[in-house]
């Protein structure tokens, strides 16, 4: 497994200091926030590109996914959403990012008419997309927040330039327990996101493990080999408590979760 962190979690961070706690508590990867507030979005110039490069590469760092906050089920022409869609597409190929997260944004439309603008977008979008090797990843999320609303879409769009992001607070929210949420995206998942809170009233984010979420069973869920990306909504929530405190255990808590799937899977040797 696979191990990544969110810089929501440590806004308006330099790019340094977040890739020196990734390092130095074993996350393999970043998902790098990609809105103006932060170090790298997609008005940065080619200088900059290549400068955070250099720096996440200097420290062993990957970059897994760009976050962006395109909507492809909102209401409205659909100009606007592709142009945005393909300038975090630019900035991912630019990092040597695989994947650019999207949001459904579909609103207070009817399902089928915010399907219908996800699906013509993602499909206009993804060989834009595969061409410069990146996946566009849309997030379990607001209108779609339970896999099988996500993988509606996903089934239609039929493209390898698409796929899924499984925010696991977000399927849990919407009722599906993580073996269905897992089935419904067989073939679509892109990475996973983790987090713990407290219950489905109350959404400030706490370290991993002392929450409410059924995180042992979505971990124990995600292929080998796949990435876990912690979320921590510090962002949003300002007097959660601070993350590079929280980075250390909460990695420990996942490699815990992973050995114990792992222990439940292997067979028997004194069978």
């Amino acid at each position: 497994m696979r191990y990544a962190f969110s810089t929501l979690g440590l806004p308006g961070t330099p790019l340094e200091r977040s890739a020196e706690l990734a390092a130095t508590h074993g996350y393999q990867g970043l998902e790098l926030r990609a809105h103006p507030e932060e170090p790298l979005h997609p008005a940065s110039s080619a200088g900059d590109r290549a400068a955070g490069l250099r720096t996440l590469t200097s420290a062993g760092v990957a970059v897994l996914g760009v976050a962006g906050y395109a909507r492809v089920a909102a209401p409205g022409p659909d100009e606007p959403v592709l142009a945005e869609i393909q300038a975090l597409v630019r900035l991912a190929a630019d990092l040597e990012a695989p994947h650019v997260r999207v949001f459904p944004g579909g609103g207070d439309q009817s399902p089928a008419d915010a399907d219908d603008h996800a699906v013509r977008r993602l499909r206009a979008a993804a060989p834009f997309a595969e061409r410069h090797g990146v996946r566009i990843l849309l997030e379990t999320h607001d209108s779609h927040r339970t896999a099988a609303a996500t993988a509606r879409v996903l089934d239609r769009v039929a493209h390898p330039g698409a796929g899924a992001l499984w925010d696991v607070l977000h399927t849990w929210l919407g009722g599906e327990s993580p073996a269905e949420s897992s089935r419904a995206l067989a073939g679509h998942l892109g990475y996973v996101q983790v987090k713990d809170v407290a219950s489905a009233q109350e959404l400030t984010p706490l370290g991993l493990g002392g929450g409410a979420l059924p995180l042992a069973e979505a971990v124990a869920l995600v292929p080998p080999g796949g990435w876990l990306c912690w979320e921590y909504e510090k962002r949003w929530y300002p007097a959660a408590g601070a993350l590079p405190e929280r980075l250390g255990p909460g990695r420990a808590y996942l490699e815990r979760l992973v050995r114990a799937a792992r222990a439940r899977h292997e067979p028997n040797e004194t069978a």
